[in-house]
């Protein structure tokens, strides 16, 4: 190891070598033999575990896994084995029969679904006994998450041929019912079902643990038969998942590292759409899997806007969803404020509409980013005087509580101290800091947080000119014009030649080198002779990793390359770097840390799949070193593939003044790169590049095509 080595950070805890199912805001995780228990597995419903104990045995002996698939989000196929390890004939030699194969399929769709599949592979009868051990304690997934959860073991009671596993009454009633498709024996905690299988033959028994919640019963509480092994009743998020995916473009592309990204990215990302029940037609992405199945602003409205060439309707819902959340009074246990955008929303049994916090300084300007981007992708002018309100109140937010000094920065210090201590995307203790380590004191003003009410502002503008306001136009114009004189004078730091990281509560420069410096260039804040210096930090050795751009530079006080926020690196962080530098032209630094990400998602665990990586350079450490993450996929990493397609086809719409900039660069390794399908203004355009060779079809009427980019003030975000 050099000086550089690992440090003393915090690692969440880890989900390695579990198998992650995910259903809506329904989660199961589980042991590859696909057991549950201990730890963080469980049937999560409705933010709570509702199993937390499901343990097979095959002749009063624990499976051995051989290997699992996961099938689709919600399913997957588990092999094992029998474990005849201790069986001895009755002359003293060990058992030479081969056992019992199991094959395991499950289905997490509105409750567990386990069809276990019992194959003698032997030429003679085979007694089988299966139990299963089941349990609940209805813990809280967060506190199972951060490890505080309570061991409060629910006592099962018996039915016939069934457990109920359930606490409360009427309206507070939470739990589940397990059954199976055979007559079993239940005694304790344990269903029990024997028999004796031909050989070379297979028995199938079902196993079901149906949800019940809000004293209802369950839906379906008679044992159900199986069919042909497989699970009878299909997952509908599967089949939305599905239907997602075959509207989303088709990519091809002689780069096998961006076809395996690009693939896996739009796979995790339609597995991750939640829908609310109250509005079925809207979506929107949860955080991550298993464990942010919730609705975060900031994830939300960042992988909204790198998800556009693919879908728009994404960023559409998670505008319709938090404006319909938008902060009406003043909170300071939840720091909700009028016009506020919401940091988190956890979604209950019934939808949306659980506990809500507002603990955000930044999902708020991005709200309004959204949607003048969203309007520049062909947003139906009817829908933009709809959500106009939202983003007015939004931008009044910003003007009076977001800048609690009026200084023309947008700053931020929690209500209490029960609340968010830092609230923009960098949350974890004290990620602001000085160069020599000591801790920035708040309120604290972010330079991206800053950028991005600037780009608000920008939007705002353009917004009011359409519409003839020309006098409005002029008014937030003219506050964007005086938020980027202002932040290229406070927070330029003129003797290294980058942007510090945020003025302190004294409004001192924090001039430390971080990856929020590329958020800058991705809106267009930053003057242009500035942006050039910029661009040589993000790829210079003490920010650039090998691998990526890390969140603070190894060589400031703080740095450590096992934190997530102080030294870490992140694929949504790298993506807004690369739009950043595209927006100013800056190609080959953009193709540098793009290329780089890619070779690390393909020499990942899961190849293709974008992942949180360790600080280390790429010289110190062999290969990649993914950061301990509970996660198994997050929403705006799985969009970053999508900005990087964006990026390189140089692709920028502005449907009001119908014109298309589309210029394509490619770096060398990519000679050929087709998308169809892109959706604009309800048609959807093909577009194919080979080498300096571009085709467009199905380029929408009354749009017209622009073969140059965009200059870095035009107000594509």
């Amino acid at each position: 190891m050099s000086e550089r080595g690992v440090g003393a950070g915090g690692v969440a805890m880890s989900a390695i070598g579990s198998v992650s199912l995910i259903d809506g805001a329904s989660f199961c995780v589980s042991r590859p033999t696909g057991d549950l228990l201990d730890g963080p597995d469980g049937v999560y419903i409705g933010g709570r575990r509702a199993v937390s104990r499901w343990a097979l045995r095959i002749d009063g002996r624990p499976l051995i896994a051989v290997d699992h698939r996961v099938d689709d989000p919600a399913a997957a196929t588990f092999v094992g084995r029998a474990d005849r390890s201790g069986a001895v004939e009755a002359g003293g030699a060990a058992d030479a029969q081969p056992g019992c194969v199991v094959v395991r399929r499950r289905l997490l769709s509105s409750g567990l679904y386990d069809d276990v599949e019992l194959r003698n592979v032997g030429d003679e009868a085979s007694y089988v006994e299966v139990e299963l051990e089941v349990g609940a304690d209805l813990a809280d997934a967060l506190a199972v998450y951060h490890g505080r959860a309570r061991a409060e073991r629910i006592e099962p009671k018996p039915l016939e041929g069934a457990l109920l596993l359930a606490r409360g009454k009427g309206d507070h009633r939470f739990g589940c019912l397990v059954s199976a498709s055979e007559d079993v024996v239940v005694a304790d905690d344990v269903l029990r079902w024997e028999g004796i299988i031909p050989p070379r033959a297979s028995r199938v028994v079902r196993f079901v643990a149906t949800p019940l919640t809000g004293g209802g019963e369950p839906d379906d509480p008679t044992p159900m038969r199986p069919r042909s092994g497989a699970a009878a009743r299909p997952s509908e998020s599967g089949e939305r998942f599905a239907r997602w995916h075959r509207g989303v473009p088709a990519i091809e592309t002689d780069h096998e590292p961006l076809a395996l990204a690009l693939g896996r990215g739009a796979r995790d990302l339609g597995a991750l759409r939640l829908l609310d029940p109250e509005f079925p037609e809207r979506a929107v992405v949860a955080a991550g899997a298993p464990w942010f199945l919730a609705l975060h602003g900031r994830d939300a409205l960042l992988a909204g806007w790198m998800s556009m060439v693919v879908d728009p309707d994404l960023a559409l819902g998670t505008l319709e969803t938090l404006a319909r959340f938008q902060g009406e009074d003043v909170d300071e246990r939840t720091e909700e404020q009028p016009g506020r955008i919401l940091h988190r929303l956890r979604v209950g049994p019934d939808g949306f509409g659980g506990s809500v916090s507002y603990g955000s300084v930044d999902a708020t300007p991005l709200f309004v980013m959204l949607l003048g981007e969203l309007r520049r992708w062909g947003l139906a002018p009817e829908v933009v005087d709809r959500l106009l309100p939202h983003a007015d109140r939004a931008l009044e937010w910003i003007t009076t509580f977001g800048d609690r000094d009026g200084d023309g920065y947008v700053e931020y210090e929690r209500a209490t101290d029960r609340g968010e201590r830092h609230q923009g995307w960098k949350d974890t203790p004290d990620p602001i800091r000085f160069p020599d380590g000591t801790v920035a004191r708040g309120p604290i003003a972010l330079a991206e947080v800053q950028a991005y009410t600037y780009a608000a502002y920008r939007a705002r503008a353009h917004f009011a000119a359409e519409a003839g306001d020309m006098a409005g136009a002029e008014t937030w114009g003219e506050r964007a014009r005086a938020l980027q004189e202002a932040f290229n004078r406070d927070f330029w730091v003129d003797d290294q030649g980058w942007v510090a990281v945020a003025l302190d509560g004294d409004k001192r420069p924090v001039p430390a080198l971080t990856s929020n410096i590329g958020h800058c260039l991705w809106t267009g804040i930053l003057d242009e002779a500035k942006a050039a210096a910029v661009a040589k930090h993000l790829v210079a050795s003490d920010l650039f990793s090998g691998w990526g751009v890390r969140t603070l530079a190894w060589s400031m006080g703080g740095y450590d390359p096992v934190s997530l926020h102080r030294g870490a690196v992140w694929p949504h962080d790298n993506a807004l770097c690369v739009a950043g530098l595209v927006r100013y032209g800056r190609v080959e630094e953009a193709h540098h840390i793009m290329l780089a990400q890619l070779e690390a998602a393909a020499e990942g665990p899961e190849p293709g799949r974008l992942a949180v990586l360790c600080g280390f350079d790429r010289d110190d450490v062999r290969g990649p070193v993914q950061y301990p993450d509970a996660c198994t996929s997050r929403a705006w990493s799985a969009a970053a593939p999508l900005a990087w397609l964006r990026a390189l086809l140089r692709l920028d719409p502005w449907v009001p003044q119908g014109r298309l900039s589309l210029a394509p660069a490619l770096p060398a390794p990519i000679r050929r790169l087709h998308v169809a399908r892109i959706p604009l203004l309800g048609s959807r355009m093909t577009v194919t590049v080979e080498g300096d060779h571009v085709e467009v079809d199905g380029l929408p009427p009354g749009v017209e095509l622009v073969s140059e980019p965009r200059s870095p003030r035009s107000a594509a975000l």
